[in-house]
């Protein structure tokens, strides 16, 4: 996919950080969107072509060409796996251009048997996210006529694991919980660096797959909001955010959960990178047409009206669009995947001999992570935590995080 490609499909997901609601925690793909929206839009005319286009960030008429090779490059990533769907009523016929302008093999069709069509859909959601996803996001109704839906499902094993720990923060809103932690040494300083933003200074820091999958962790100022600190990491993995990178931060405490000091070591090591966290487990659904302006929905949702010509004779408008997301963080790796789906109805994650500068940095309240490709740097998942997972009911003594 081309860098403009890239840039509206990472801006699409800066728009929609700052308008999602994180109270529980969440997570989104904007990555399983996007496709979705370019097809759409090939079809459409008018008003709803031109908001679509807007939302894409990309015109309409080369959407479907953008779309096409989105899906193609992520699923060529290891580890990665995108797969379209698209469901029509046995009645409906398609328009031959638009269908041809699908990858191949992803139309299927149902009949007024709902049920049945029903378990056929939500087993392609299960199958295509190896489970994470068990049905998809959106039911069959009557009046249903398309089904379009994407499926994104990723994993990656860390290059250097995490270790299971205890830990209890002493501050913030995990004060008293035992948390399952996670904690590593590493001596790569430049995986962890500080951006200052309008709304307040972040802390980043990369975790490395194995497979060309980077899981992003972003740490705001206390009284910085999710959407601030998502739209952060946006900037930090497009690279359009300054930052400082870990090796050339000074002593003392320099960015949010980071601090720098030197210390007594049992080996020659100049820079260690500490790092605890928490294993987490997230889990959202959301209603695309309760913001239908910011997918370019808002004229197509409409009926009376024919707002998708150039799919089908028939007068169609979108009845219904939703996404259900996955993501889950451990000590081995990062899993998430994500279904989205759009209907369209009838129209109308010793001996101390020398010196050692250490940076320490902790996550022991609410963060984001942004989960992208490596290169380039396509953003597939985007979340915020809230509650993570708990230790495991154990006769150990609680690490603190003060």
């Amino acid at each position: 996919m081309s860098g403009a490609g890239i840039r509206a499909v990472n801006g699409l997901t800066a728009r929609w950080a700052r308008t999602v609601a994180a109270d529980d925690g969440t997570v989104f793909s904007a990555a399983g969107v996007w496709p979705l929206l370019a097809f759409l839009a090939d079809g459409a005319s008018g008003q709803a072509r031109a908001e679509l286009s807007e939302a894409l960030g990309a015109p309409a008429d080369v959407a479907a060409t953008a779309a096409r090779q989105l899906l193609a490059e992520m699923a060529s990533v290891t580890g990665l796996d995108a797969a379209l769907g698209l469901w029509t009523h046995q009645s409906l016929r398609l328009r031959d251009d638009w269908r041809a302008g699908l990858p191949a093999g992803t139309q299927g069709t149902f009949g007024d048997d709902l049920v049945t069509a029903q378990e056929r859909l939500d087993a392609w959601a299960a199958e295509r996210t190896g489970g994470l996803v068990e049905r998809m996001p959106l039911k069959l109704t009557r009046d249903a006529q398309v089904v379009l839906a994407s499926a994104l499902s990723l994993r990656t094993t860390w290059r250097q694991p995490f270790t299971e720990l205890p830990l209890r923060p002493e501050h913030g809103p995990w004060r008293g919980r035992t948390l399952l932690g996670l904690f590593r040494r590493s001596v790569r300083p430049d995986r962890v660096g500080v951006a200052a933003t309008p709304d307040g200074h972040v802390t980043s820091l990369t975790v490395p797959g194995d497979n060309g999958i980077d899981v992003h962790l972003v740490l705001g100022e206390e009284g910085m909001t999710p959407g601030q600190v998502i739209t952060a990491g946006v900037g930090l993995v497009e690279r359009t955010l300054p930052v400082t990178e870990g090796g050339r931060l000074p002593l003392g405490h320099v960015g949010p959960g980071l601090h720098v000091e030197q210390r007594p070591s049992a080996t020659p090591e100049p820079v260690a990178l500490d790092v605890r966290t928490v294993a987490y487990e997230v889990r959202a659904d959301h209603d695309l047409l309760a913001d239908p302006s910011l997918f370019g929905l808002a004229t197509a949702q409409y009926t009376p009206g024919a707002h998708f010509p150039g799919m089908a004779d028939a007068p169609l408008a979108i009845g219904a669009a939703r996404q259900s997301a996955v993501a889950q963080f451990s000590a081995q790796g990062f899993r998430a995947g994500a279904v989205t789906a759009v209907a369209a109805r009838p129209g109308s994650a010793p001996q101390h001999t020398h010196t050692t500068t250490v940076l320490s940095l902790t996550y022991d309240r609410p963060f984001a992570f942004l989960t992208t490709t490596r290169s380039p740097r396509l953003l597939l998942t985007t979340g915020w935590v809230t509650n993570p997972t708990p230790y495991p009911p154990m006769h150990l003594t609680p690490a603190s995080t003060s």
